[in-house]
């Protein structure tokens, strides 16, 4: 039995302009990235639920390069990341995170196409819960799903965030 010491999970806060978010990592890539301005407690808890035998570790060099790259997503030098996600959650879940990374940088798709994508047509609101559960913002881009009507819905990290990662890929 492993314990509970040999699984980190090695976290950072990238403070970068206006931009201060917590990202988390375990040894197989990243697997958590905060809303914008969140509290330390909203990582505390993510890890509690979904590697409850993990524990938290700030580990800056380990972090350097999922910051590293983020920063340069964030400044409009970088389209795509080029790390390993280490994603956990349901295999529903997985589907549609899996759909959410095959939308195009600077494009948007509505609730409706990525229920159909996955070939749940019928799931649109467990589509938008499925993308409300996404641990990694940006990296995954569920900020790129929007309202059929084409108007901005809801997003773990706020409208105001989602609003400021759109502009930034126009």
């Amino acid at each position: 039995m492993k314990k509970n010491n040999e699984h980190p999970v090695y976290w950072i806060l990238l403070n970068h302009k206006q931009w201060k978010i917590y990202i988390a990592a375990t040894v197989k890539g990243l697997c958590y990235v905060s809303s914008q301005n969140a509290p330390f407690e909203e990582l505390g808890v993510w890890v509690k639920k979904r590697l409850p035998h993990y524990h938290l570790l700030e580990e800056k060099v380990v972090m350097q390069p999922y910051a590293d790259e983020l920063i340069a997503f964030i400044e409009g030098r970088r389209k795509e990341f080029t790390f390993s996600l280490d994603l956990h959650g349901t295999a529903f879940q997985q589907s549609v995170w899996n759909a959410l990374q095959e939308i195009p940088y600077g494009q948007t798709v509505s609730y409706t196409d990525i229920a159909e994508r996955i070939k749940k047509p019928q799931s649109v609101r467990a589509v938008g819960t499925a993308i409300g559960a996404n641990p990694v913002l940006i990296t995954v881009p569920c900020h790129r799903v929007i309202a059929k009507s084409g108007k901005l819905a809801g997003y773990r990290g706020g409208l105001d965030m989602k609003e400021q990662l759109l502009v930034l890929e126009k």
